[in-house]
């Protein structure tokens, strides 16, 4: 028989649980990121009983995935301390480079789930902080088709 003519449950809708978000390998975290994934738990934790209460099986499946995520990122965190010297770029550190054409831009390596380019903030495994690691001021890099020049390292 076809799923068509299949009869959902109450309600006219049938939910199953989503598919898992794929756990990244990569799992250094800032002190700062830590804190920002025991918040989005605790958030969705509260979320998830407020579906639990409310019945709504579409919401749960939905919080129920990103809990499984969040608590996976969360077991397998690796806090790196911030760096106490700023000679090199290096996870934690905010970097300042110079643009060929003169525009400077200042971003904070740190860890996937924490980042946010338009905020000012790089994964690192991103190409950019790949460049960018390691480096000293004075050093240039290469970024897209042109270069820059590292201005600035600060914690």
């Amino acid at each position: 028989m076809s799923r068509a003519f299949v009869r959902e449950t109450e309600g006219g809708e049938a939910f199953e649980d989503l598919p898992d978000r794929t756990v990244s390998q990569h799992h250094l975290v800032t002190p700062s990121g830590l804190a920002q994934m025991d918040a989005e738990i605790e958030d969705l934790q509260k979320r998830h009983t407020d579906a639990q209460a409310s019945d709504d099986k579409a919401e749960l499946a939905r919080l129920s995935r990103d809990l499984r995520y969040w608590s996976a990122r969360r077991a397998s965190a690796e806090v790196a301390p911030p760096p106490t010297d700023a000679s090199h770029v290096r996870f934690g550190a905010r970097v300042t480079f110079e643009r060929e054409d003169g525009r400077r831009q200042t971003y904070r390596i740190v860890g996937e789930d924490e980042a946010d380019p338009a905020k000012g903030s790089l994964s690192y495994v991103s190409p950019l902080a790949q460049a960018l690691m390691g480096k000293e001021v004075g050093d240039v890099v290469p970024i897209g088709q042109t270069t820059a020049e590292i201005v600035e390292i600060g914690s």
